[in-house]
């Protein structure tokens, strides 16, 4: 029988930012951008986080015109030149080859391991960028292989749904490891003390299921956590439902269900907006429910939960949608923002150790505890220097 969690949970929604800590981002400007410009993203968030310090990587004759245009973001910024962007067609290990060292992807990612920046962004080439991350961070300790964790709207406020498209074959372990990383970024972002986390599956019997789901669940029952409680199994309609605080699945089955919904939003929308144009009297009656019509546009618009985070590296990187408008872009900095300020670094390493010596179903792999410490230091560097990213 499947267990319905009720209580309502808010969503992040615009953020008031604490102007006590400077939280730097890096961020990579490859090409020019398609929707406004990334000047006017990065003022957005600059607005609502005034405290927030940039480093932005690109090409001068590109980005400076546009840093002349928002001259709060230029005060708020350091600017490096390269000329050197990974397009959007290039192959991961061709990006590599090419853009090690010298693209304004990699300088960014580099800004994050250097501790000159607290996280990277980039609206570029998703393959390329989790491949330089991977390589240039590494993952953490006693994990395998990272996952990109989104923020879903839901019925309930937000949830967190992982991995949507980094491993598309994660094995029972790396299901185990998503659980504890979802969970740390449930309780740094969406500020739910002890958030609840599901696995999805074709239904909530513990006899359904491919095998490896059915191990990962048997691993989270038997080894509970205090910083988050597993929930069981969850079918697709309660990702929409809000029933967990995180949804845990592999890369393949996590990217299907958001382009599907993706695809969905944008076939009611269209749906409703032929309706409504049909008659006059549709006309009228949409005028009539404009009101109710705005608040569900509002509750569904992308761009408040724009940014796919890597979690399980040894540093923060977070993908922008590559069409993101100016409010969407502004939602990925504050998130990376967020995620710094609330010690998403610290609740990893913690949550990570504490599973590890417990007691450790998954000890057969012979990892090593991370540094719960070690994570607690490097958070502190993160917090006194700025964001880095690529428009």
């Amino acid at each position: 029988m499947r267990r319905v969690a009720h209580t309502r949970r808010p969503r992040r929604g615009s953020r008031e930012c604490d102007d006590e800590a400077c939280h730097p981002v890096a961020r990579c400007h490859g090409r020019r951008p398609r929707r406004g410009d990334g000047g006017a993203r990065a003022d957005l968030a600059l607005v609502r986080c005034p405290s927030l310090k940039l480093a932005i990587y690109g090409d001068e004759k590109i980005v400076g015109p546009l840093l002349d245009r928002h001259p709060r973001v230029k005060a708020a910024a350091t600017f490096h030149h390269t000329e050197i962007a990974v397009r959007m067609d290039d192959k991961p290990s061709q990006a590599l080859r090419q853009g090690r060292y010298r693209s304004s992807m990699w300088q960014a990612i580099d800004a994050v391991k250097r501790g000159e920046a607290g996280a990277a962004i980039s609206a570029g080439n998703t393959g390329a960028l989790m491949a330089m991350a991977k390589f240039c961070l590494r993952t953490l300790d006693g994990v395998e292989r990272p996952a990109i964790a989104g923020i879903w709207p839901t019925l309930r406020g937000e949830s967190i749904v992982l991995d949507i498209g980094a491993t598309i074959d994660a094995d029972a372990h790396q299901l185990v490891d998503y659980a504890i990383l979802g969970g740390a970024m449930a309780r740094a972002v969406l500020g739910v003390e002890r958030p609840t986390v599901g696995l999805l599956n074709v239904g909530v019997e513990e006899v359904k299921g491919i095998e490896e789901i059915k191990a990962a669940g048997r691993m989270l029952r038997e080894s509970p956590l205090a910083s988050f409680s597993y929930h069981g199994f969850v079918e697709g309609d309660d990702v929409g439902a809000g029933t967990v605080d995180v949804v845990v699945t592999d890369g393949f089955t996590g990217n299907v269900a958001l382009k599907t919904a993706e695809g969905t939003a944008k076939q009611i929308a269209r749906l409703l907006r032929s309706a409504m144009n049909r008659t006059w009297r549709s006309r009228i009656g949409y005028l009539l429910a404009k009101p109710a019509f705005d608040a569900l546009r509002e509750k569904m618009d992308p761009s408040k939960a724009n940014g796919g985070v890597f979690l399980g590296l040894n540093g923060l990187v977070i993908k922008s949608h590559g069409g993101a408008s100016a409010e969407g872009f502004a939602s990925a900095i504050e998130l990376g923002y967020d995620m710094i300020k609330n010690d998403l670094w610290a609740k990893i390493g913690n949550d990570l150790a504490a599973f590890r010596l417990g007691d450790d179903p998954l000890g057969e792999r012979g990892r090593a505890a991370p540094d719960a410490a070690g994570a607690e230091a490097s958070r502190e560097d993160m917090n006194s220097s700025p964001l880095a990213g690529e428009l």
